[in-house]
């Protein structure tokens, strides 16, 4: 185990997020990506080192100014690539982002998906633990059925993270 790049990943990703929170306004962003790898690792049971390292980082092409060149320079061609995966494209309106994702879940690769299933899981958790302020009950449970939907396409690769998302869905019945 190379110490010395998991430390620059987590500085990486820690740089890169640095001053942004979670929807909740408290939370420093830096929690979901380092959730995300948790959940993936322990949860899924992954330990293919380009799949974690592409967790920590999912956001930062998506959330923050890092460029692909950059993430390729300073990771390697398959993170840059599984990150890329999972990324909206910010340029289209959320709407279409939302669609996208469900339309497009079912084509990702194994990797892609492990690492979107561990992204959905976490953001469900978060907002039956900590939901933002301004999200009424509607949104919230709107939020739990598109998950849902992209989850769908997300099936066939880690039956573990599968049985977690069902469970984590399962619970919107604790959403108030």
């Amino acid at each position: 185990m190379d110490i010395a790049l998991w430390s620059r990943v987590l500085h990486f990703s820690a740089q890169k997020h640095a001053g942004q929170l979670r929807k909740d306004g408290l939370t420093p962003y830096i929690n979901h990506p380092i959730e995300v790898a948790y959940v993936l690792t322990e949860v899924g049971r992954v330990s293919d080192p380009a799949l974690v390292m592409a967790a920590l980082l999912h956001d930062t092409l998506e959330d923050t100014q890092t460029t692909t060149a950059e993430l390729a320079n300073a990771f390697g061609d398959e993170v840059c690539s599984l990150v890329q995966a999972v990324s909206d494209d910010k340029s289209l309106p959320k709407a279409e982002r939302k669609r996208l994702q469900i339309e497009h879940a079912s084509d990702l690769n194994p990797k892609a998906k492990q690492i979107k299933l561990a992204d959905k899981i976490c953001n469900l958790q978060d907002l039956l633990a900590q939901p933002p302020d301004d999200w009424p009950l509607s949104r919230r449970l709107a939020y739990f059925d598109w998950a849902e939907q992209v989850g769908l396409g997300l099936r066939g690769v880690n039956a573990a993270l599968e049985a977690h998302f069902d469970q984590v869905l399962a619970r919107r019945t604790e959403l108030h």
